[in-house]
């Protein structure tokens, strides 16, 4: 039975840097699904880059977070992916009452061709891919984008943001949160390698946010172990317009 479906306390973020500690359990929200976003984000980006009755765009289901803050906040959503478990479990995460009247649906799709939406028909596109192969949602799932190393993955990334922008009405945002990784302890900068191919098919760049990472699981591994390098403790979330 769910007891809350709002948070107890919130307050819109004012600056580029955001931080939730407290990961947030209202509604169906938990971190049980590896690599979802704090609720506390979509949250802050539907409610000022939205208004109620907007359609809200998600390429990457995952857990349907987003979609259930849409239901929440009284938007309309279409979530999409390619990984059969992740919609069985949105579809489980948006099975609850609330009183608003949102339109949401939870399809299976590749966020490389939307083809099933017009052009133009998305108020705001709110969404969080995988880190190429940081960490792997499935074995074998053709256009699996967490299974692709930094190139395969950035192919496919630039058709995510062709689409995305051809979907997107003009005058509305985009926004997305990736990190970056490492490899052989040098940095391989995702964020901003992704920024770029956004803003290459056309994208302006409204802001760059900056998210502190808390409950990392693979932070507990280098505890106590001498390196030679910083732990990653941050992502970005980039507003794009159109």
């Amino acid at each position: 039975m769910i007891i809350e479906l709002q948070p107890n306390s919130f307050s819109p973020e004012q600056t580029t840097i955001w931080s939730f500690p407290d990961r947030g359990k209202w509604a169906t929200h938990s971190g049980r699904y590896r690599g979802n976003w704090s609720p506390y984000v979509p949250r802050n980006l539907i409610l000022r880059y939205s208004k109620p009755g907007d359609w809200i765009l998600d390429q990457f289901l995952g857990s349907g977070t987003t979609l259930v803050e849409a239901k929440l906040l009284n938007r309309n959503a279409v979530g999409i992916d390619i990984n059969p478990q992740s919609i069985s479990l949105s579809e489980t995460n948006l099975n609850f009452k609330c009183e608003t009247q949102s339109k949401i649906f939870v399809r299976k799709g590749d966020a490389t061709d939307l083809s099933f939406i017009k052009d133009d028909k998305i108020d705001f596109i709110c969404t969080h891919p995988p880190y190429s192969n940081i960490i792997k949602y499935s074995t074998d799932i053709n256009g699996d984008l967490s299974l692709l190393d930094e190139d395969a993955f950035f192919k496919a990334i630039n058709k995510v943001a062709k689409e995305a922008y051809r979907v997107l009405k003009k005058g509305k945002y985009c926004a997305v949160m990736i990190g970056d990784k490492r490899y052989r302890g040098n940095i391989v900068p995702l964020g901003f390698t992704l920024m770029q191919k956004y803003l290459d098919v056309g994208f302006k760049l409204k802001e760059i946010i900056i998210k502190e990472q808390h409950n990392c699981k693979s932070t507990t591994k280098w505890i106590g172990v001498k390196r030679n390098f910083l732990m990653l403790a941050h992502e970005y979330i980039f507003i794009f317009y159109k």
